[in-house]
Parts: C-alpha cells; structure tokens; sequence
C-alpha cells in the first residue's frame, strides 16, 4: 500500500450551492421574459447647430442599440442553452420538480410538485435535494466547504 495515492477531495455545501442554483434559475426566468428598457432605441428628435462629420465611427443610436440588442440576443441564447442541457440530464421526476418549482413563469408550490409526483415531503425534499447538486455539477457552480487550518 506504500503507493496509494491521497488526494483531497473537497467537500460540497450543501446550503451555499442550493443558493447558487436557485440564483441561477431566478436568471434564467427573467432572461425568459425580459429585455431591458435601455435597448429601446431613441425616437425622439434632436437637434444641433454643429453639422455631422462623415467619419467610420458608429454614431447612429439605432445602430448601437441593433448592436446591443444582437449581443444580448446572443448572451440570452447561449445562456438558456445552457440551462435546458443541464435539465435535460437530470432524472425525470427530479426533472418534474425543478421546472414546476422553479422554470415556470409562475413558480410552482413544493406541496402541490410532490402531490403531483404522488410522492411523500419527505422523499420529495430528498429528490429536490439531489437535484438541485446535479444542476450545480453540471454548471459548474457547486460551493465547496473551506478547510479549515487548526493550529496546536
């Protein structure tokens, strides 16, 4: 056994990476129904006594709001994309529980998700649990637990 390797592997919490998810989920539902005000472009006139100059620079604000809308477009996309995949690859009831709990417009009630399933609040709570650290691994956005250096 004089070559077994050790290694460290971190602790996961619990509390902080449920957190983590369930900010990420509350992202994800406004990124669903918004878009922000200030991509609006500016419709009202406006005038100035100096006359334009033709350079290559942008300076239409309709073009820098098409600009930011694109981007945003792309941010909002790519980031839903992300989230679907990682529901995608849950089990099916932990599935169930994470769109009806949190990816509906209106959130659904924890109550009502695990009459649904026709399950107790215990295992309900179990399975919510293990959901909820199988999103954050597939994120990438676990927490781990610091450790913690004692001195003598």
């Amino acid at each position: 056994m004089k070559n077994q390797m050790n290694f460290y592997l971190p602790e996961v919490n619990p509390k902080a990476t449920r957190k983590a998810v369930e900010e990420i989920l509350e992202k994800y539902r406004e990124l669903l129904v918004t878009l922000p005000v200030d991509c609006s472009p500016k419709i009202t006139a406006s005038y100035s006594l100096i006359p334009p100059s033709n350079t290559n620079e942008f300076h239409s604000k309709t073009e820098e709001v098409a600009i930011e809308r694109a981007d945003f477009e792309r941010y909002r996309n790519s980031f839903l994309n992300k989230i679907h995949a990682a529901v995608e690859a849950l089990k099916p009831d932990e599935k169930f529980i994470i769109v009806n709990r949190y990816m509906q417009q209106v959130t659904g009630y924890d109550p009502d998700i695990w009459m649904d399933l026709g399950i107790g609040k215990t295992m309900y709570y179990s399975l919510k649990g293990k959901a909820m650290l199988r999103l954050a691994f597939a994120l990438k956005i676990e927490v781990y637990k610091k450790k913690e250096v004692r001195s003598a």
